[in-house]
């Protein structure tokens, strides 16, 4: 049986079992973008330009399986993809807004002490 990323059977921590799904260096950046609406993957690479077609991909996936993001394929030419946060996606609002506000200050604590 493999090993699923929210998997925290060993220690039994919440926080492990969180940054599992959530974890890495695009997936919270990602979440991030898409609290303000839904985007195509066009405009999700222009707003991650240092990572990779495969890595965003990867990492929408990965969020798409565990129910954070809905994938959305309009049949049309060229093909139109959208993504946009679940109900349960959304719920991490909370979460990302106070990322967000500590990065703001780590940055400006850097900025002082550099």
């Amino acid at each position: 049986m493999s090993r699923k990323r929210d998997d925290d059977s060993n220690t039994n921590c919440a926080v492990e079992a969180s940054l599992g799904v959530i974890g890495g260096r695009w997936k919270g950046v990602v979440l991030y973008w898409l609290l303000k609406g839904t985007h195509r993957f066009g405009e999700l690479r222009k707003r991650l330009p240092n990572c990779s077609q495969r890595m965003l991909t990867l990492q929408l996936r990965e969020l798409e399986e565990d129910g954070l993001v809905k994938r959305t394929v309009y049949a049309q030419v060229p093909p139109r993809v959208e993504y946009e946060l679940t109900a349960f996606g959304r719920s991490l609002e909370p979460v990302l807004v106070g990322l967000r506000d500590w990065g703001e200050k780590y940055k400006r604590r850097l900025q002082r002490t550099g």
